[in-house]
C-alpha cells in the first residue's frame, strides 16, 4: 500500500465507529423523543385519570356522608314511628275501655231502672190484691194506674235501650 492511501486508511477506519456511534445515537435519540413524547402523553392522561378519581373519591365521600345522615335520619324515624305506634295502641286501648265501662255503666243504669219499676209494680200488685177483697172500685183504679207503670217501665226500657244503641255507634 501507498503512503498516501494509509492516512486515508487510517481516517476511515478511524472515523468508522465514530460515524456508527453518531447514527447509534442518533438512533437513541430519536427512541429517547419518541418515549418522551408516549411518556408526556401517558403523565397527561395520568393526570387526566387522577383528577377523575380525586372527583370520584369526592363524590363518593359525599354520598356516603348523605348516606349516613339519611340511615341516622330514617333511624330516627323509626324509632319515633315505634312510639307513636304504641302511643296509638295505648290510646285505643283507653278508647276500648272507655266504651266498655260506658256499656256496663249503662247496662247496670237499665237493669237498676227495670229492677226499681218491676218492684213498683209487684208492691202495686201486692197491694191490689189486699185491696181487692175490700173495694173493688178502687180496685180497678189500682190496676189502671198498675198498668200505667208497666208502660211506663216498657217506654224506660225502650229509651235506655236506644241511648245504649246511640252509644254502641258511637
Amino acid at each position: 500500500m501507498g503512503l498516501a492511501r494509509k492516512p486515508s486508511f487510517f481516517f476511515r477506519e478511524a472515523i468508522t465507529p465514530i460515524e456508527e456511534m453518531h447514527q447509534a445515537a442518533m438512533e437513541a435519540n430519536a427512541n429517547l423523543a419518541h418515549a418522551n413524547k408516549t411518556l408526556d402523553r401517558r403523565t397527561l392522561d395520568l393526570a387526566v385519570s387522577n383528577k377523575s378519581l380525586e372527583q370520584n373519591i369526592l363524590r363518593r365521600k359525599t354520598v356516603e356522608k348523605a348516606l349516613k345522615k339519611s340511615a341516622g335520619h330514617s333511624q330516627k324515624l323509626l324509632l319515633e314511628s315505634d312510639r307513636l305506634q304504641k302511643h296509638v295502641q295505648k290510646l285505643a286501648q283507653q278508647v276500648m275501655r272507655a266504651h266498655e265501662d260506658n256499656r256496663k255503666r249503662i247496662s247496670r243504669d237499665l237493669q237498676d231502672k227495670i229492677a226499681q219499676t218491676l218492684l213498683g209494680a209487684n208492691v202495686r200488685l201486692l197491694t191490689l190484691r189486699k185491696e181487692a177483697a175490700l173495694n173493688a172500685q178502687g180496685f180497678k183504679k189500682d190496676i189502671a194506674s198498675t198498668q200505667r207503670l208497666v208502660d211506663k217501665s216498657v217506654k224506660s226500657i225502650k229509651r235506655f235501650a236506644r241511648e245504649f244503641g246511640k252509644h254502641r255507634e258511637a
